[in-house]
């Protein structure tokens, strides 16, 4: 049951996320771009021109329900952090891991808690504990995930990180490759979540399929029931 509701926290974080940030941009009067906009833009408590890192107008009305969105995800990613310990060896290596993906639950919680029109610096270390941290703890837990999770997987989980990385760093350094500002964060920012989900959704399969396929008690198991039924009554 810990490790259900482990997964269920990473599924039902990210789903509402992305509901969040679909509902909350529609909200928007100058139509807010996945490509051209920060995501935090989403949570900008205020109504102004931002000159950087690219100039753009930012109203966003909803901000209120995107910072919960964010604070939600963030809470939601640690529990399941703490509670999928079958997905992960009993090692150093699955430590570390663990220990940087919930830093990044807790910058979650900070850019939720922190908008960046408002707390700026604040807002900055919590962006950090997600696409540093957090990205450096998926390089590193293809390597500490437990020995039934397929190698392609494993390898698939490490790739992810390189490429967050990568994408982080391309993204301080203002080279967009065409994907636009907004285009650019979401590629070092969406390999975490993506990860997160495809591993609840795995594991919330998995657990569905044992439970399905256990077997029924066999007629070995019959006598000794019987047994224990006239222990009782003569009891």
């Amino acid at each position: 049951m810990r490790t259900r509701i482990g997964y269920v926290a990473w599924a039902a974080g990210v789903v509402q996320f992305f509901v969040a940030q679909v509902v909350v941009g529609a909200a928007w009067t100058r139509p807010y771009s996945w490509a051209r906009n920060n995501i935090s833009d989403l949570g900008n408590a205020h109504c102004a021109m931002q000159p950087e890192p690219e100039p753009r107008y930012i109203c966003s009305p909803e901000h209120g329900l995107m910072n919960v969105s964010f604070t939600a995800l963030g809470a939601l990613f640690v529990v399941g952090v703490v509670l999928t310990g079958v997905l992960w060896h009993r090692g150093a290596t699955a430590i570390v891991a663990r220990c940087l993906l919930g830093c990044a639950g807790v910058g979650f919680v900070l850019v939720g808690l922190a908008p960046a029109d408002v707390h700026e610096n604040q807002h900055a270390l919590g962006a950090l504990f997600v696409m540093a941290m957090g990205n450096i703890g998926l390089v590193v837990a293809g390597a500490g995930l437990a020995d039934d999770v397929p190698g392609p997987l494993r390898w698939a989980t490490s790739l992810l990180g390189v490429t967050a990385l990568t994408a982080f760093g391309l993204f301080l350094s203002s080279h967009y490759l065409g994907l636009g500002m907004g285009g650019m964060e979401r590629v070092a920012a969406f390999p975490l979540l993506v990860w997160a989900l495809s591993a609840a959704v795995r594991g919330l399969f998995r657990q569905s399929t044992r439970v399905q396929g256990a077997p029924p008690a066999g007629p070995a198991e019959a006598p000794r029931a019987r047994r224990q039924g006239a222990g009782t009554r003569t009891t």
